[in-house]
């Protein structure tokens, strides 16, 4: 499939799968089945192709053009955003790496073919999916206990991963694994392996959340053996990305949630201007007015749209950061400021404008009452709001992150 540039052409199509997208978000919701439709029409549109280089056949995107993608696409279904925000992780992370640091951690040539592979098949419509999170670890990666050991000429994995959004209706995913061999190390050793979609083992059909339902985050086991191609640049070098490169572990999730706080501003705005109260009058029968004309309806809606923006404006300066200067400690307190507003901010915006709006909002098929639940997990999904102001909290302060009595982010 050819694919344009990215620019103005790219965010026509990302609206028009919007569009197509809300008409299927109460379905999916109601039903924590996998968006089958959404994906199909992704695959179609080309988008998966955003942040592959030109020289592949992508639209050579930067972590800007995926802030206003996804900030798009999640009007239309925050579940289906988030699908996309996974597979963005793994390409925009492989484009990114710039080749330089990539041979500095003693990557060797067969690093570039399998990368440039991998981006390749994203062009003709493959989709990945990210598999970091296991029970009493959540996302950091020096927590998690799944293995990788050698084996003949590949690697052995064994392990369970607790929640992974797609989880075996992907093509291939990117799995988090730590050495097994029991050597004794400072610091964990975490590797990156890409397993195809048909090596992973049972998929836990568990899957029933508030919020976020469409993504069908399920867990799965793995106990798989995969070729040495497998190991996506070299060995231990996870963690170390992690903190190097913040924005596709942090702020791409950020993008998602602007989106859904849009999405819910222009629900409310929509139920507001639809909805009349009766108001008792001095004399004569008492007349419906429009809820929009109370001031203390107007008063929610001032605060919440002020919110929406002010959270809009960081996520996109964390954005030009990542593009113009990134590494740089200016840009990782960025991306990390960006996950907190963003996170709190749309479930800040959900509660006070179903709050306003009333019990008509909160039924089951409404627009709104669906959205406030999808809100309700921006602030938990990692790293949750209390991780990112953590970061920025030290940062603001001074002080290392890895100090003191706190965790640190991964």
């Amino acid at each position: 499939m050819s694919v344009d540039p990215a620019g103005p052409r790219t965010l026509e199509i990302a609206g028009q799968l919007a569009a197509q997208w809300a008409s299927r978000a109460d379905e999916h919701d109601r039903s924590a089945r996998f968006p089958l439709a959404d994906i199909i029409d992704l695959r179609a549109s080309g988008l998966l192709a955003l942040l592959v280089p030109c020289r592949l056949g992508g639209m050579g995107g930067s972590f800007r053009d995926y802030v206003q993608v996804a900030m798009r696409l999640a009007n239309g279904s925050g579940a289906s955003a988030l699908l996309f925000n996974m597979h963005a992780s793994v390409t925009g992370a492989l484009a990114g790496l710039p080749d330089e640091l990539a041979r500095s951690l003693g990557v060797d040539e067969a690093f570039f073919e399998a990368r440039d592979s991998m981006l390749a098949r994203a062009v003709a419509g493959e989709m990945y999916g990210v598999a970091i999170s296991e029970r009493g670890a959540g996302s950091r990666l020096s927590a998690i206990k799944t293995t990788f050991a050698r084996e003949g000429d590949g690697y052995r994995l064994r392990g369970h991963k607790s929640t992974c959004s797609g989880a075996g209706h992907l093509d291939a995913y990117l799995v988090a694994a730590r050495d097994g061999s029991g050597a004794e190390s400072d610091e964990p050793k975490i590797s990156y392996f890409v397993v195809p979609g048909g090596a992973i083992g049972r998929v836990d059909e568990t899957w029933d959340p508030m919020g976020m339902r469409a993504t069908v985050s399920n867990g799965f086991t793995l106990d798989v053996t995969v070729a040495a191609s497998a190991l996506l640049g070299v060995e231990a070098v996870a963690v170390m990305l992690a903190y190097a490169m913040p924005e596709w572990l942090v702020a791409s999730y950020a993008a998602v949630y602007v989106g859904v706080a849009q999405s819910t501003l222009e629900a409310a705005v929509a139920y507001v201007q639809a909805t009349s109260v009766t108001q008792p009058a001095d004399h004569g029968p008492a007349q419906p007015v429009p809820l929009s004309s109370s001031p203390w309806v107007r008063q929610r809606f001032g605060r919440a749209e002020a919110q929406v923006e002010a959270a809009r404006l960081v996520v996109e300066e964390a954005g030009r950061l990542v593009d113009e200067r990134p590494g740089e400690p200016v840009t990782t307190r960025a991306i990390y400021r960006a996950k907190l507003v963003a996170g709190d901010a749309a479930f800040a915006v959900a509660a006070s404008l179903t709050e306003a709006c009333g019990l008509g909002a909160l039924m089951r098929g409404s627009p709104l009452e669906r959205l406030l639940r999808d809100a309700r997990s921006g602030a938990v999904m990692p790293p949750s709001s209390d991780v990112a102001a953590n970061v920025v909290g030290a940062s603001a302060l001074g002080v290392e992150l890895r100090s003191g009595l706190g965790e640190r982010p991964w």
